[in-house]
């Protein structure tokens, strides 16, 4: 992943039990130093793609097909406000099934929860969304005969609501590439250090050394 590239140095003083002197350092990347997008573009739809991520594709391919490289990953998942890929991202089908089938094991198939589906009354008008989860006895008046009830009721699998808890992962917002170059440097802006105590450059900043300035 190239973000890490963009990532501003950090000089920690060293806990190698091969060091050399109290004065070692070792150069890391500011994992610290994250990056997100501009408060005044988060809310602008015109900035951005919808994209449905593909059965088995991962950050690094989907930037491959939009941005057309690899390395562009970051920009996937930073546009995307994805920052625990394990969990946030999609899993392939098989994986999907194999994880599934590690919680459930022979339960995989029974009912997990209830929930209504669609009712419309005979003009076409919404009674009922689906979706809402309810009792496997919930019911309604039936709009087509006031004397009698409906029980717009369907059961969802185990399997069935980790397939849709994985599917809503699919749909993600991509910055348009036309604002690739500006994304970038934005970021790249933001990596720099400012004047500090620490400062040692604009991409280096070094930590107290506690075993010089400590009694």
């Amino acid at each position: 992943m190239s973000y890490f590239r963009e990532l501003p140095d950090l000089q920690y003083q060293s806990l190698l039990p091969g060091r050399l002197s109290s004065n070692e350092y070792v150069t890391v990347k500011n994992l610290f130093r994250r990056v997100k997008l501009r408060d005044d573009l988060q809310n602008v739809f015109t900035v951005f793609q919808k994209y449905q991520i593909p059965d088995g594709a991962r950050p690094e391919t989907v930037a491959k097909e939009y941005y057309g490289s690899t390395k562009f990953d970051w920009v996937v998942l930073t546009t995307a406000n994805i920052t625990r890929v394990r969990d946030q991202w999609p899993l392939s089908d098989r994986d999907l099934y194999n994880y599934a089938l590690d919680i459930y094991g022979n339960n995989l198939n029974n009912i997990h929860h209830y929930e209504t589906t669609e009712v419309r009354d005979s003009e076409d008008r919404l009674i009922l969304p689906a979706g809402k989860i309810v009792d496997n006895n919930f019911t309604i008046p039936n709009p087509s005969n006031k004397l009698a009830t409906l029980n717009p009721v369907v059961g969802i699998s185990n399997y069935e609501y980790e397939t849709i808890k994985n599917n809503n992962k699919r749909s993600i917002y991509l910055l348009k590439k036309i604002y690739l170059q500006q994304f970038i440097n934005d970021t790249r802006k933001a990596m720099v250090y400012d004047l500090s105590s620490q400062y040692v450059d604009t991409k280096t900043i070094k930590t107290e050394n506690t075993r010089v300035t400590s009694p």
